[in-house]
């Protein structure tokens, strides 16, 4: 096969394991909430879900815990990255899943200040606009005819924003993590998001706002599908991301805005109307114009 034919194959597989990715995420609120109903609240399916993959994890790379121990900037990554997952999978469970994954994906609109903030990185005016033009999009999205503005409605609405801005720091604590051995990274973020939410879990408890878990033997083949699928889906990231720009990448990575839509629309779990077809448009279309920045612009 001549070498053009070989790379444009593996671009395509590439892009392949993006779009499952995207896939496992996008449709990933309907699992959780089955859990939920299977007695088993989001924030202890997702401790249970990432303990067990830090297990498998362990067996295949038990030294992986000793870059964790060398490098305690992973503490840190570990930290957002289970703020990340707590925000986002409980919001779904709870929420309009378009409107829960629309204020979720403000993370390129948060990057731009976090990266000001954490890396030095101070915006140019491409970047400025593109975050006021994702802002007006949240802003159309959060007014709705109940509320006299447009603020959050709901802990829905919060922990999607708080998990899109933990997504941030997660991305721009990665790069400040890049010479951390790759094993020892996964382990920080898998480990970090189980802690975190055993932790958070625990601590609704206390306040009542979280039932103990009860989960029934229905929903057991459920939750050990959901941690392969993340399993799966954290691999294939690895793969694609690596042979693609990262330009190509969060292009592809859009496509879970669809997925979610598509899905939550068949299942009766979104609410389509204009507003929210129009301020998720502005947020996609910012997301869209961070990604074909040139690297200097982003």
């Amino acid at each position: 096969m001549p070498g053009g034919e070989v790379k444009t194959a593996a671009n395509r597989l590439a892009v392949g394991a993006l779009v499952l990715n995207a896939l496992v995420w996008g449709v990933s609120w309907w699992p959780f909430r089955q859990l939920q109903d299977h007695g088993l609240h989001p924030l202890w399916a997702t401790a249970l879900m990432y303990l067990m993959i830090v297990a498998g994890l362990l067996a295949v790379q038990f030294k992986a815990w000793r870059g964790l121990a060398a490098h305690p900037q992973l503490w840190l990554l570990g930290l957002v990255a289970g703020m990340t997952n707590i925000g986002f999978n409980w919001a779904v469970t709870v929420g309009d899943v378009v409107r829960v994954v629309l204020l979720f994906y403000l993370m390129p609109a948060w990057s731009v200040l976090v990266a000001w903030w954490m890396l030095d990185e101070k915006p140019t005016v491409a970047s400025l606009l593109r975050l006021g033009l994702a802002m007006t999009g949240v802003l159309v999205v959060l007014k709705t005819p109940d509320s006299p503005w447009p603020v959050p409605q709901g802990a829905a609405d919060w922990l999607a924003i708080a998990g899109g801005f933990s997504f941030a720091l997660t991305n721009s604590m990665l790069r400040k993590c890049g010479n951390t051995p790759g094993g020892a990274r996964m382990l920080a973020m898998f480990g970090g998001s189980g802690v975190l939410a055993v932790v958070a879990a625990l601590l609704g408890m206390q306040w009542q706002a979280v039932p103990a878990p009860a989960l029934q033997a229905a929903g057991i083949p459920v939750l050990l599908g959901l941690a392969l699928a993340f399993m799966a889906s954290n691999a294939a990231l690895q793969y694609g991301a690596a042979r693609l720009a990262a330009g190509t990448t969060a292009i592809v990575m859009l496509t879970e805005i669809l997925f979610a839509s598509v899905s939550s629309a068949a299942l009766g779990a979104a609410e389509f109307t204009p507003r929210i077809v129009l301020g998720g448009s502005l947020i996609v279309l910012a997301a869209a114009l961070a990604a074909v920045a040139p690297s200097a612009d982003s």
